[in-house]
């Protein structure tokens, strides 16, 4: 069973930075790797990905703000979120999808980040 575990989330400060880790059970050396972010009463929305060859990809309102990296040595994606708002309130997810059989889409459990003074 493909585990997709994330970590690194917590209360932060408005201004403050923190790092989520999210570790795969699997190779993701063919994953595409994306964490979205689902806030109480709204969809889940994409907020950085990043391709096997390290091509990312960021929402708007995070561009500048946060950095999306992957170690495929590891099998792990990073994000490091700076300059956080209390708008970056929600629960950020951990998204593998294969680059070649879309079908095989994982995700994690979810860390909660709250940015709150």
């Amino acid at each position: 069973q493909v585990q997709l575990v994330e970590s690194g989330g917590g209360l932060v400060q408005p201004g403050g930075s923190l790092r989520l880790s999210c570790a795969a059970s699997i190779s993701t050396s063919a994953y595409s790797m994306g964490w979205y972010r689902q806030a109480p009463g709204k969809q889940r929305d994409l907020v950085a990905s990043i391709a096997p060859t390290g091509t990312t990809n960021y929402a708007g309102s995070v561009q500048g703000r946060f950095t999306i990296s992957r170690d495929n040595t590891q099998n792990t994606v990073y994000l490091e979120m700076n300059s956080l708002k209390p708008e970056d309130t929600a629960v950020f997810y951990c998204n593998a999808q294969h680059i070649l059989y879309s079908h095989f889409s994982y995700w994690g459990q979810g860390t909660q980040v709250t940015v709150s003074s």
